[in-house]
């Protein structure tokens, strides 16, 4: 559960995300208010930030978060129809998240439910805030880092079969929001959740269109890549030709880089296959 409050000290408006902890041991309970913590340290423009966690009794942990007036993405583009947006606007939307998970990543951290539904825009929807980071998920059971954690339609093929997964994961989930960006639709859909996953495990989904801008759809080919390694880090595709112009500009504007990351010293590799899209 998530609330809108004022804080008294400073006035301004947090959102408070509640855990359930109960059915956590005393152990338990305490790694996860540890977890809280570290995500408390990434501090990037493109990160909700976490300004301090606490347990407020027996049965719940408090998360103190920035608050995004833009609401999400998802609903920003649902409430679009069907007018597709700017190619720049799609870029810029993306270069923003590839700059916050190759913050994430670098500190080696998985968002793990990656999805426009936890991606939160300013109050002019131009600035994207990646959000919650699997939080709930982490700290509300005992999954590990090899089951099943996120969800369906954004889950990686390697996480569909149990297998163990990275940071690639993360990049696959990041296609899937591309392809949302450019379509204003989910890749992998279905009428039921085994009918999801068996697309995602196939790699099964429609080209988004020959409508759509030449550039993000090659650039979305090696974000879905069905294994793993032919699929590019974070750090790499901020030397995308397609991605560089627009996040160095972002980068050098807000301070948006990890240390050691920039992205205009660095090349594109050419290897790997190309991933197919049904027509």
């Amino acid at each position: 559960v998530v609330c809108l409050y004022r804080e008294r000290s400073s006035g301004r408006p947090v959102a408070i995300k509640h855990i359930s902890v109960q059915q956590m041991s005393r152990e338990e309970r305490e790694q996860s208010l540890n977890e809280a913590r570290v995500l408390a340290m990434l501090h990037h423009p493109n990160i909700v930030a976490c300004h301090h966690s606490f347990l407020e009794d027996d049965h719940s942990l408090a998360i103190v978060m920035e608050y995004a007036p833009g609401g999400t993405l998802h609903d920003y583009l649902r409430r679009r129809g069907q007018a597709p947006l700017p190619e720049q606007q799609v870029l810029s939307f993306l270069g923003q998240i590839v700059l916050a998970l190759e913050h994430v990543h670098s500190r080696q951290i998985l968002h793990r439910d990656l999805k426009s539904q936890n991606l939160l825009l300013d109050r002019h929807r131009a600035l994207v805030k990646v959000g919650d980071f699997g939080i709930s998920k982490v700290l509300s059971s005992r999954s590990k880092a090899h089951s099943l954690v996120g969800t369906p339609n954004n889950i990686s093929p390697e996480i569909c079969v149990g297998k163990p997964y990275n940071q690639k994961s993360d990049i696959w989930a990041l296609g899937c929001v591309l392809y949302e960006l450019l379509t204003l639709r989910n890749p992998f859909e279905g009428s039921s959740v085994g009918d999801v996953l068996m697309k995602v495990m196939r790699g099964s989904y429609a080209s988004p269109g020959e409508a759509c801008p030449a550039g993000p759809r090659r650039l979305l080919g090696r974000l879905l890549q069905r294994e793993p390694s032919l699929r590019p880090s974070a750090r790499q595709l901020l030397a995308h030709p397609v991605l560089l112009p627009t996040v160095a500009r972002l980068a050098l504007s807000a301070g948006a880089l990890s240390p050691g990351a920039r992205p205009w010293e660095a090349s594109w590799p050419d290897s790997g296959h190309p991933a197919t899209a049904r027509q």
